[in-house]
Formats: C-alpha cells, structure tokens, sequence
C-alpha cells in the first residue's frame, strides 16, 4: 500500500512556497508553514523588525539573536569564503541602488542607475552559535535573499522528517530540498523549467536526498532609464551582472549550498564547473545549454 501524499502551496518569502509530504499528515504541512512564516519573519530585509533587519540598522553593535539567524549569518560567511567573495550577502546596498527596493513590481525606474561601489564583503563579521551573537561592521548590509530560502528549506526538510514523515519536499521558488520516501518510488524527479519559456521543460534531475537551486536574471528583472537591470549583482562592480547566462541550475547536497553554487556559476566565465560536490546547468540568452558532465548522465541534457 503506498504511502499518502498531501501538498499544500502558499505566499511566503517573496514567492510560492510548496510543501509536500509522503506519509504524513495535514498537520505535517501546518508545521511546515509556520515554520517558514517563522523564519521569513526573522530573515526578510523587508520587514522592519526581523532580526535582518535589526542587524542592518545596529550600525556596527554586537546583537544576540535567534539560533535560526546565527546559522543563517555563518553560513553566509562560509559561503563568501568558499568562493572568494564572489557569493556576497552584502550586495544589499547595491540591490536597492539598482533599483529592488520593497515588493518587487518589475516596472521602468524612470531615473539612471545611480553610483555604486564594489560590496563591502563579511571580512569582520563575528558570529557565535552558543551564545547567539552577531557582529557585522557599520555600513555593512545584508541581504539573504536565495541563501535563505535554501537554507529554510534545508531546515524545513530536516524538521519534518524528523517530525516522523517518510518523505519531505519543501521548494521555495526554485530553492528545494527533497528528503526520504518520494511520491512515486525511491527517487524524486525535480523538473528544470526553460527560463525563457515557463511552459516549456528543459530536462529532469532525478534525487534521492538532495538540494536543487536556480537563479534567473529573468525572474526579477526590470528597466532604469531604459538600461536592463535585475537582481543578481556582482559584488565587484556593485551593478547588475553583464552576462550572457540569463539561468543557473545547481545540485548538491543542501539547498543552501546548491543556491550559493548558482550564484558562484552565474558569474563566472560561462563554463558549467563545479563547486565542490554539485552539478551545474547553465542557460545563455540564445538557449544553448551547458551542463557538468555527471548531470548530463544522470538527467539527459543536452550536450554542452
């Protein structure tokens, strides 16, 4: 007798979450959805009492916060250090300069592209899991953004299964964790969309237990002054990135780690490598794709 299946889809961190569980209940999707209500409300910049939020305005003063945001904080650290600064979380500024200020509309910004400077990075960030303090220098921002939604995902997954579901699937707009049981048979298949086209698939990953994350210039993209603009900054230059890519999808371990990879891969030099243990689908603008060799075996993508 196979295991029952529930779903529940549902606003939640600036896009549609969708929690699925196999051999669990309505109660299961209820612990999920607080769960997620719980930590966008202590990681979203756009709330102005979250403990983002407090961080950004302590102008350089040590704070104690949730475990929940301490882990977020070292993990972001670990992140800009694996792939030397090219993952920045403090791109906030440079976010909000190009124009991705509060609930995203996705119209003309009739003004230019302001001045902006290269992100500050997490050189002097102290965290400290067991005491629960966070220090981040004045004039540093940050901006969670995918690596929270990987992250809570991650946390979700792991909570639920814990909780006694045989199987979990939490996708938080494209940042996803799969774990356990899935619906049909031992492994889950995480459809990849063309990001030039929703309504079309581009391939299918198949995953026992793992993470898939994917950033599109697509998804959040806009106009100032008539000069393309979009979301994924390169914390270089403190402006949009000027690339070909236009979508990177990335396989590890754990979302968190499959979002960092995305955004390491997007603004890179256009080759499908690697960050440690992940695979790599990349998008150009024309369509071609490119992909590391083990997710052109295991999923069937075109070839690079």
């Amino acid at each position: 007798m196979s295991e029952a299946v529930h779903h529940h889809r549902f606003a939640a961190m600036g896009t549609t979450a969708h929690i699925l569980v196999v051999g669990g209940t309505f109660d299961h999707l209820e612990q999920a959805r607080r769960r997620i209500g719980q930590l966008e409300r202590r990681w979203s910049r756009f709330l102005p009492d979250s403990e983002v939020s407090t961080i950004n305005a302590s102008d350089g003063r040590p704070l104690i916060v949730s475990n929940d945001t301490t882990l977020l904080v070292e993990r972001s650290v670990q992140a800009w250090r694996a792939t030397a600064g090219r993952f920045d979380p403090t791109v906030q500024d440079a976010v909000v300069a190009a124009g991705y200020d509060g609930a995203f509309a996705g119209g003309p910004v009739p003004a230019p592209l302001p001045a902006v400077a290269p992100s500050p990075g997490l050189h002097n960030v102290v965290v400290d899991r067991g005491t629960g303090l966070v220090w981040v220098p004045a004039g540093v921002h940050l901006d969670p953004g995918g690596i929270g939604k990987g992250l809570a995902a991650d946390l979700v997954v792991t909570e639920l299964r814990a909780a006694g579901v045989g199987g979990a699937c939490v996708n938080l707009g494209g940042d996803l964790r799969v774990d356990g049981l899935a619906p049909q048979g031992d492994t889950w298949s995480v459809a990849i969309d063309d990001p030039r086209d929703r309504g079309r698939e581009l391939t299918r990953i198949p995953l026992s237990s793992g993470g898939v994350a994917t950033s599109s210039r697509l998804d959040r993209s806009w106009e100032i002054d008539g000069v393309p603009a979009h979301h994924l900054i390169d914390p270089a230059s403190g402006r949009p990135a000027d690339t070909e890519i236009v979508a990177v999808t990335a396989v590890a371990a754990t979302a968190w780690w499959a979002e960092v990879t995305a955004t390491w891969a997007f603004l890179g030099d256009g080759e499908p490598r690697a960050l440690g243990a992940t695979e790599v689908l990349l998008v150009t603008a024309d369509g071609t794709t490119h992909s590391t060799r083990r997710l052109r075996e295991i999923a069937s993508c075109p070839a690079a």
